[in-house]
């Protein structure tokens, strides 16, 4: 008991560790986030909308900046909390970078992250065009990074066998429908839409090994 005491933090440090390197990317991003977020919460919070607004995907922006505000609104988490996205990061992302490779995996993030930005805010132009949506929303505030997770989620579904995958993706699909139908809001339609492109990615998943969670339950009936 004592050897395990000595000896188990560093074997649980040793593992975390390799788990970091495994996911270069998602950590980079994720160290980041952590200090983009302490910066938010040094700022007031007139400021920070204003400052915020400047780096977010909105209609005005995007007709102005888009290359500028499609990289940095990656980089800011509305809200200022860091460790749920951590965790999910973990969960998510560096299971997707693990299983792809950082490439790859980088270009689910891009594609989720840019094409669910645009069809987004398209939706809600047509919207303010139509008489829908006030002119104002022009300037609406859009940014951070659940985009990217949403489309991460989607390609996943790929990593778990059949016939799990099934129910994770029903699962996804009821998560991000249930607000889209219930809200209709551009955010929504853009989380839904990055899980679909996310889905669409699978060209970049052929040939990589699938995760059987039925393995794993039988490993933990054996006597």
């Amino acid at each position: 008991m004592s050897r395990f005491l000595r000896t188990g933090p560093r074997r649980a440090a040793a593992a975390a560790r390799r788990y970091v390197r495994s996911a270069p990317g998602t950590y980079l991003w994720l160290a980041v986030l952590f200090v983009t977020t302490i910066a938010l919460h040094h700022m007031s919070p007139e400021f920070e909308h204003d400052f915020l607004r400047q780096r977010s995907t909105n209609i005005h922006e995007l007709s102005t900046n888009p290359v500028r505000v499609l990289i940095t609104s990656a980089l800011w988490i509305d809200g200022g909390h860091w460790l749920p996205y951590a965790v999910l990061y973990s969960v998510f992302h560096a299971q997707a970078e693990r299983w792809l490779g950082t490439r790859r995996w980088l270009a689910v993030v891009v594609l989720a992250h840019v094409l669910a930005t645009y069809i987004s805010e398209g939706a809600l132009l047509w919207a303010i065009r139509h008489g829908v949506a006030p002119h104002h929303a022009v300037n609406t505030l859009d940014i951070g990074v659940s985009y990217a997770l949403a489309g991460v989620e989607g390609v996943l579904t790929y990593r778990i066998a059949a016939p799990w995958r099934y129910l994770y993706l029903v699962a996804l699909l009821a998560f991000y429908a249930v607000p889209l139908i219930n809200g209709r809001t551009f955010t929504d339609l853009g989380h839904f839409t990055a899980v679909l492109i996310g889905l669409g990615c699978y060209p970049l998943v052929r040939g990589r090994e699938t995760w059987n969670p039925t393995q794993v339950i039988r490993r933990f009936r054996r006597p």
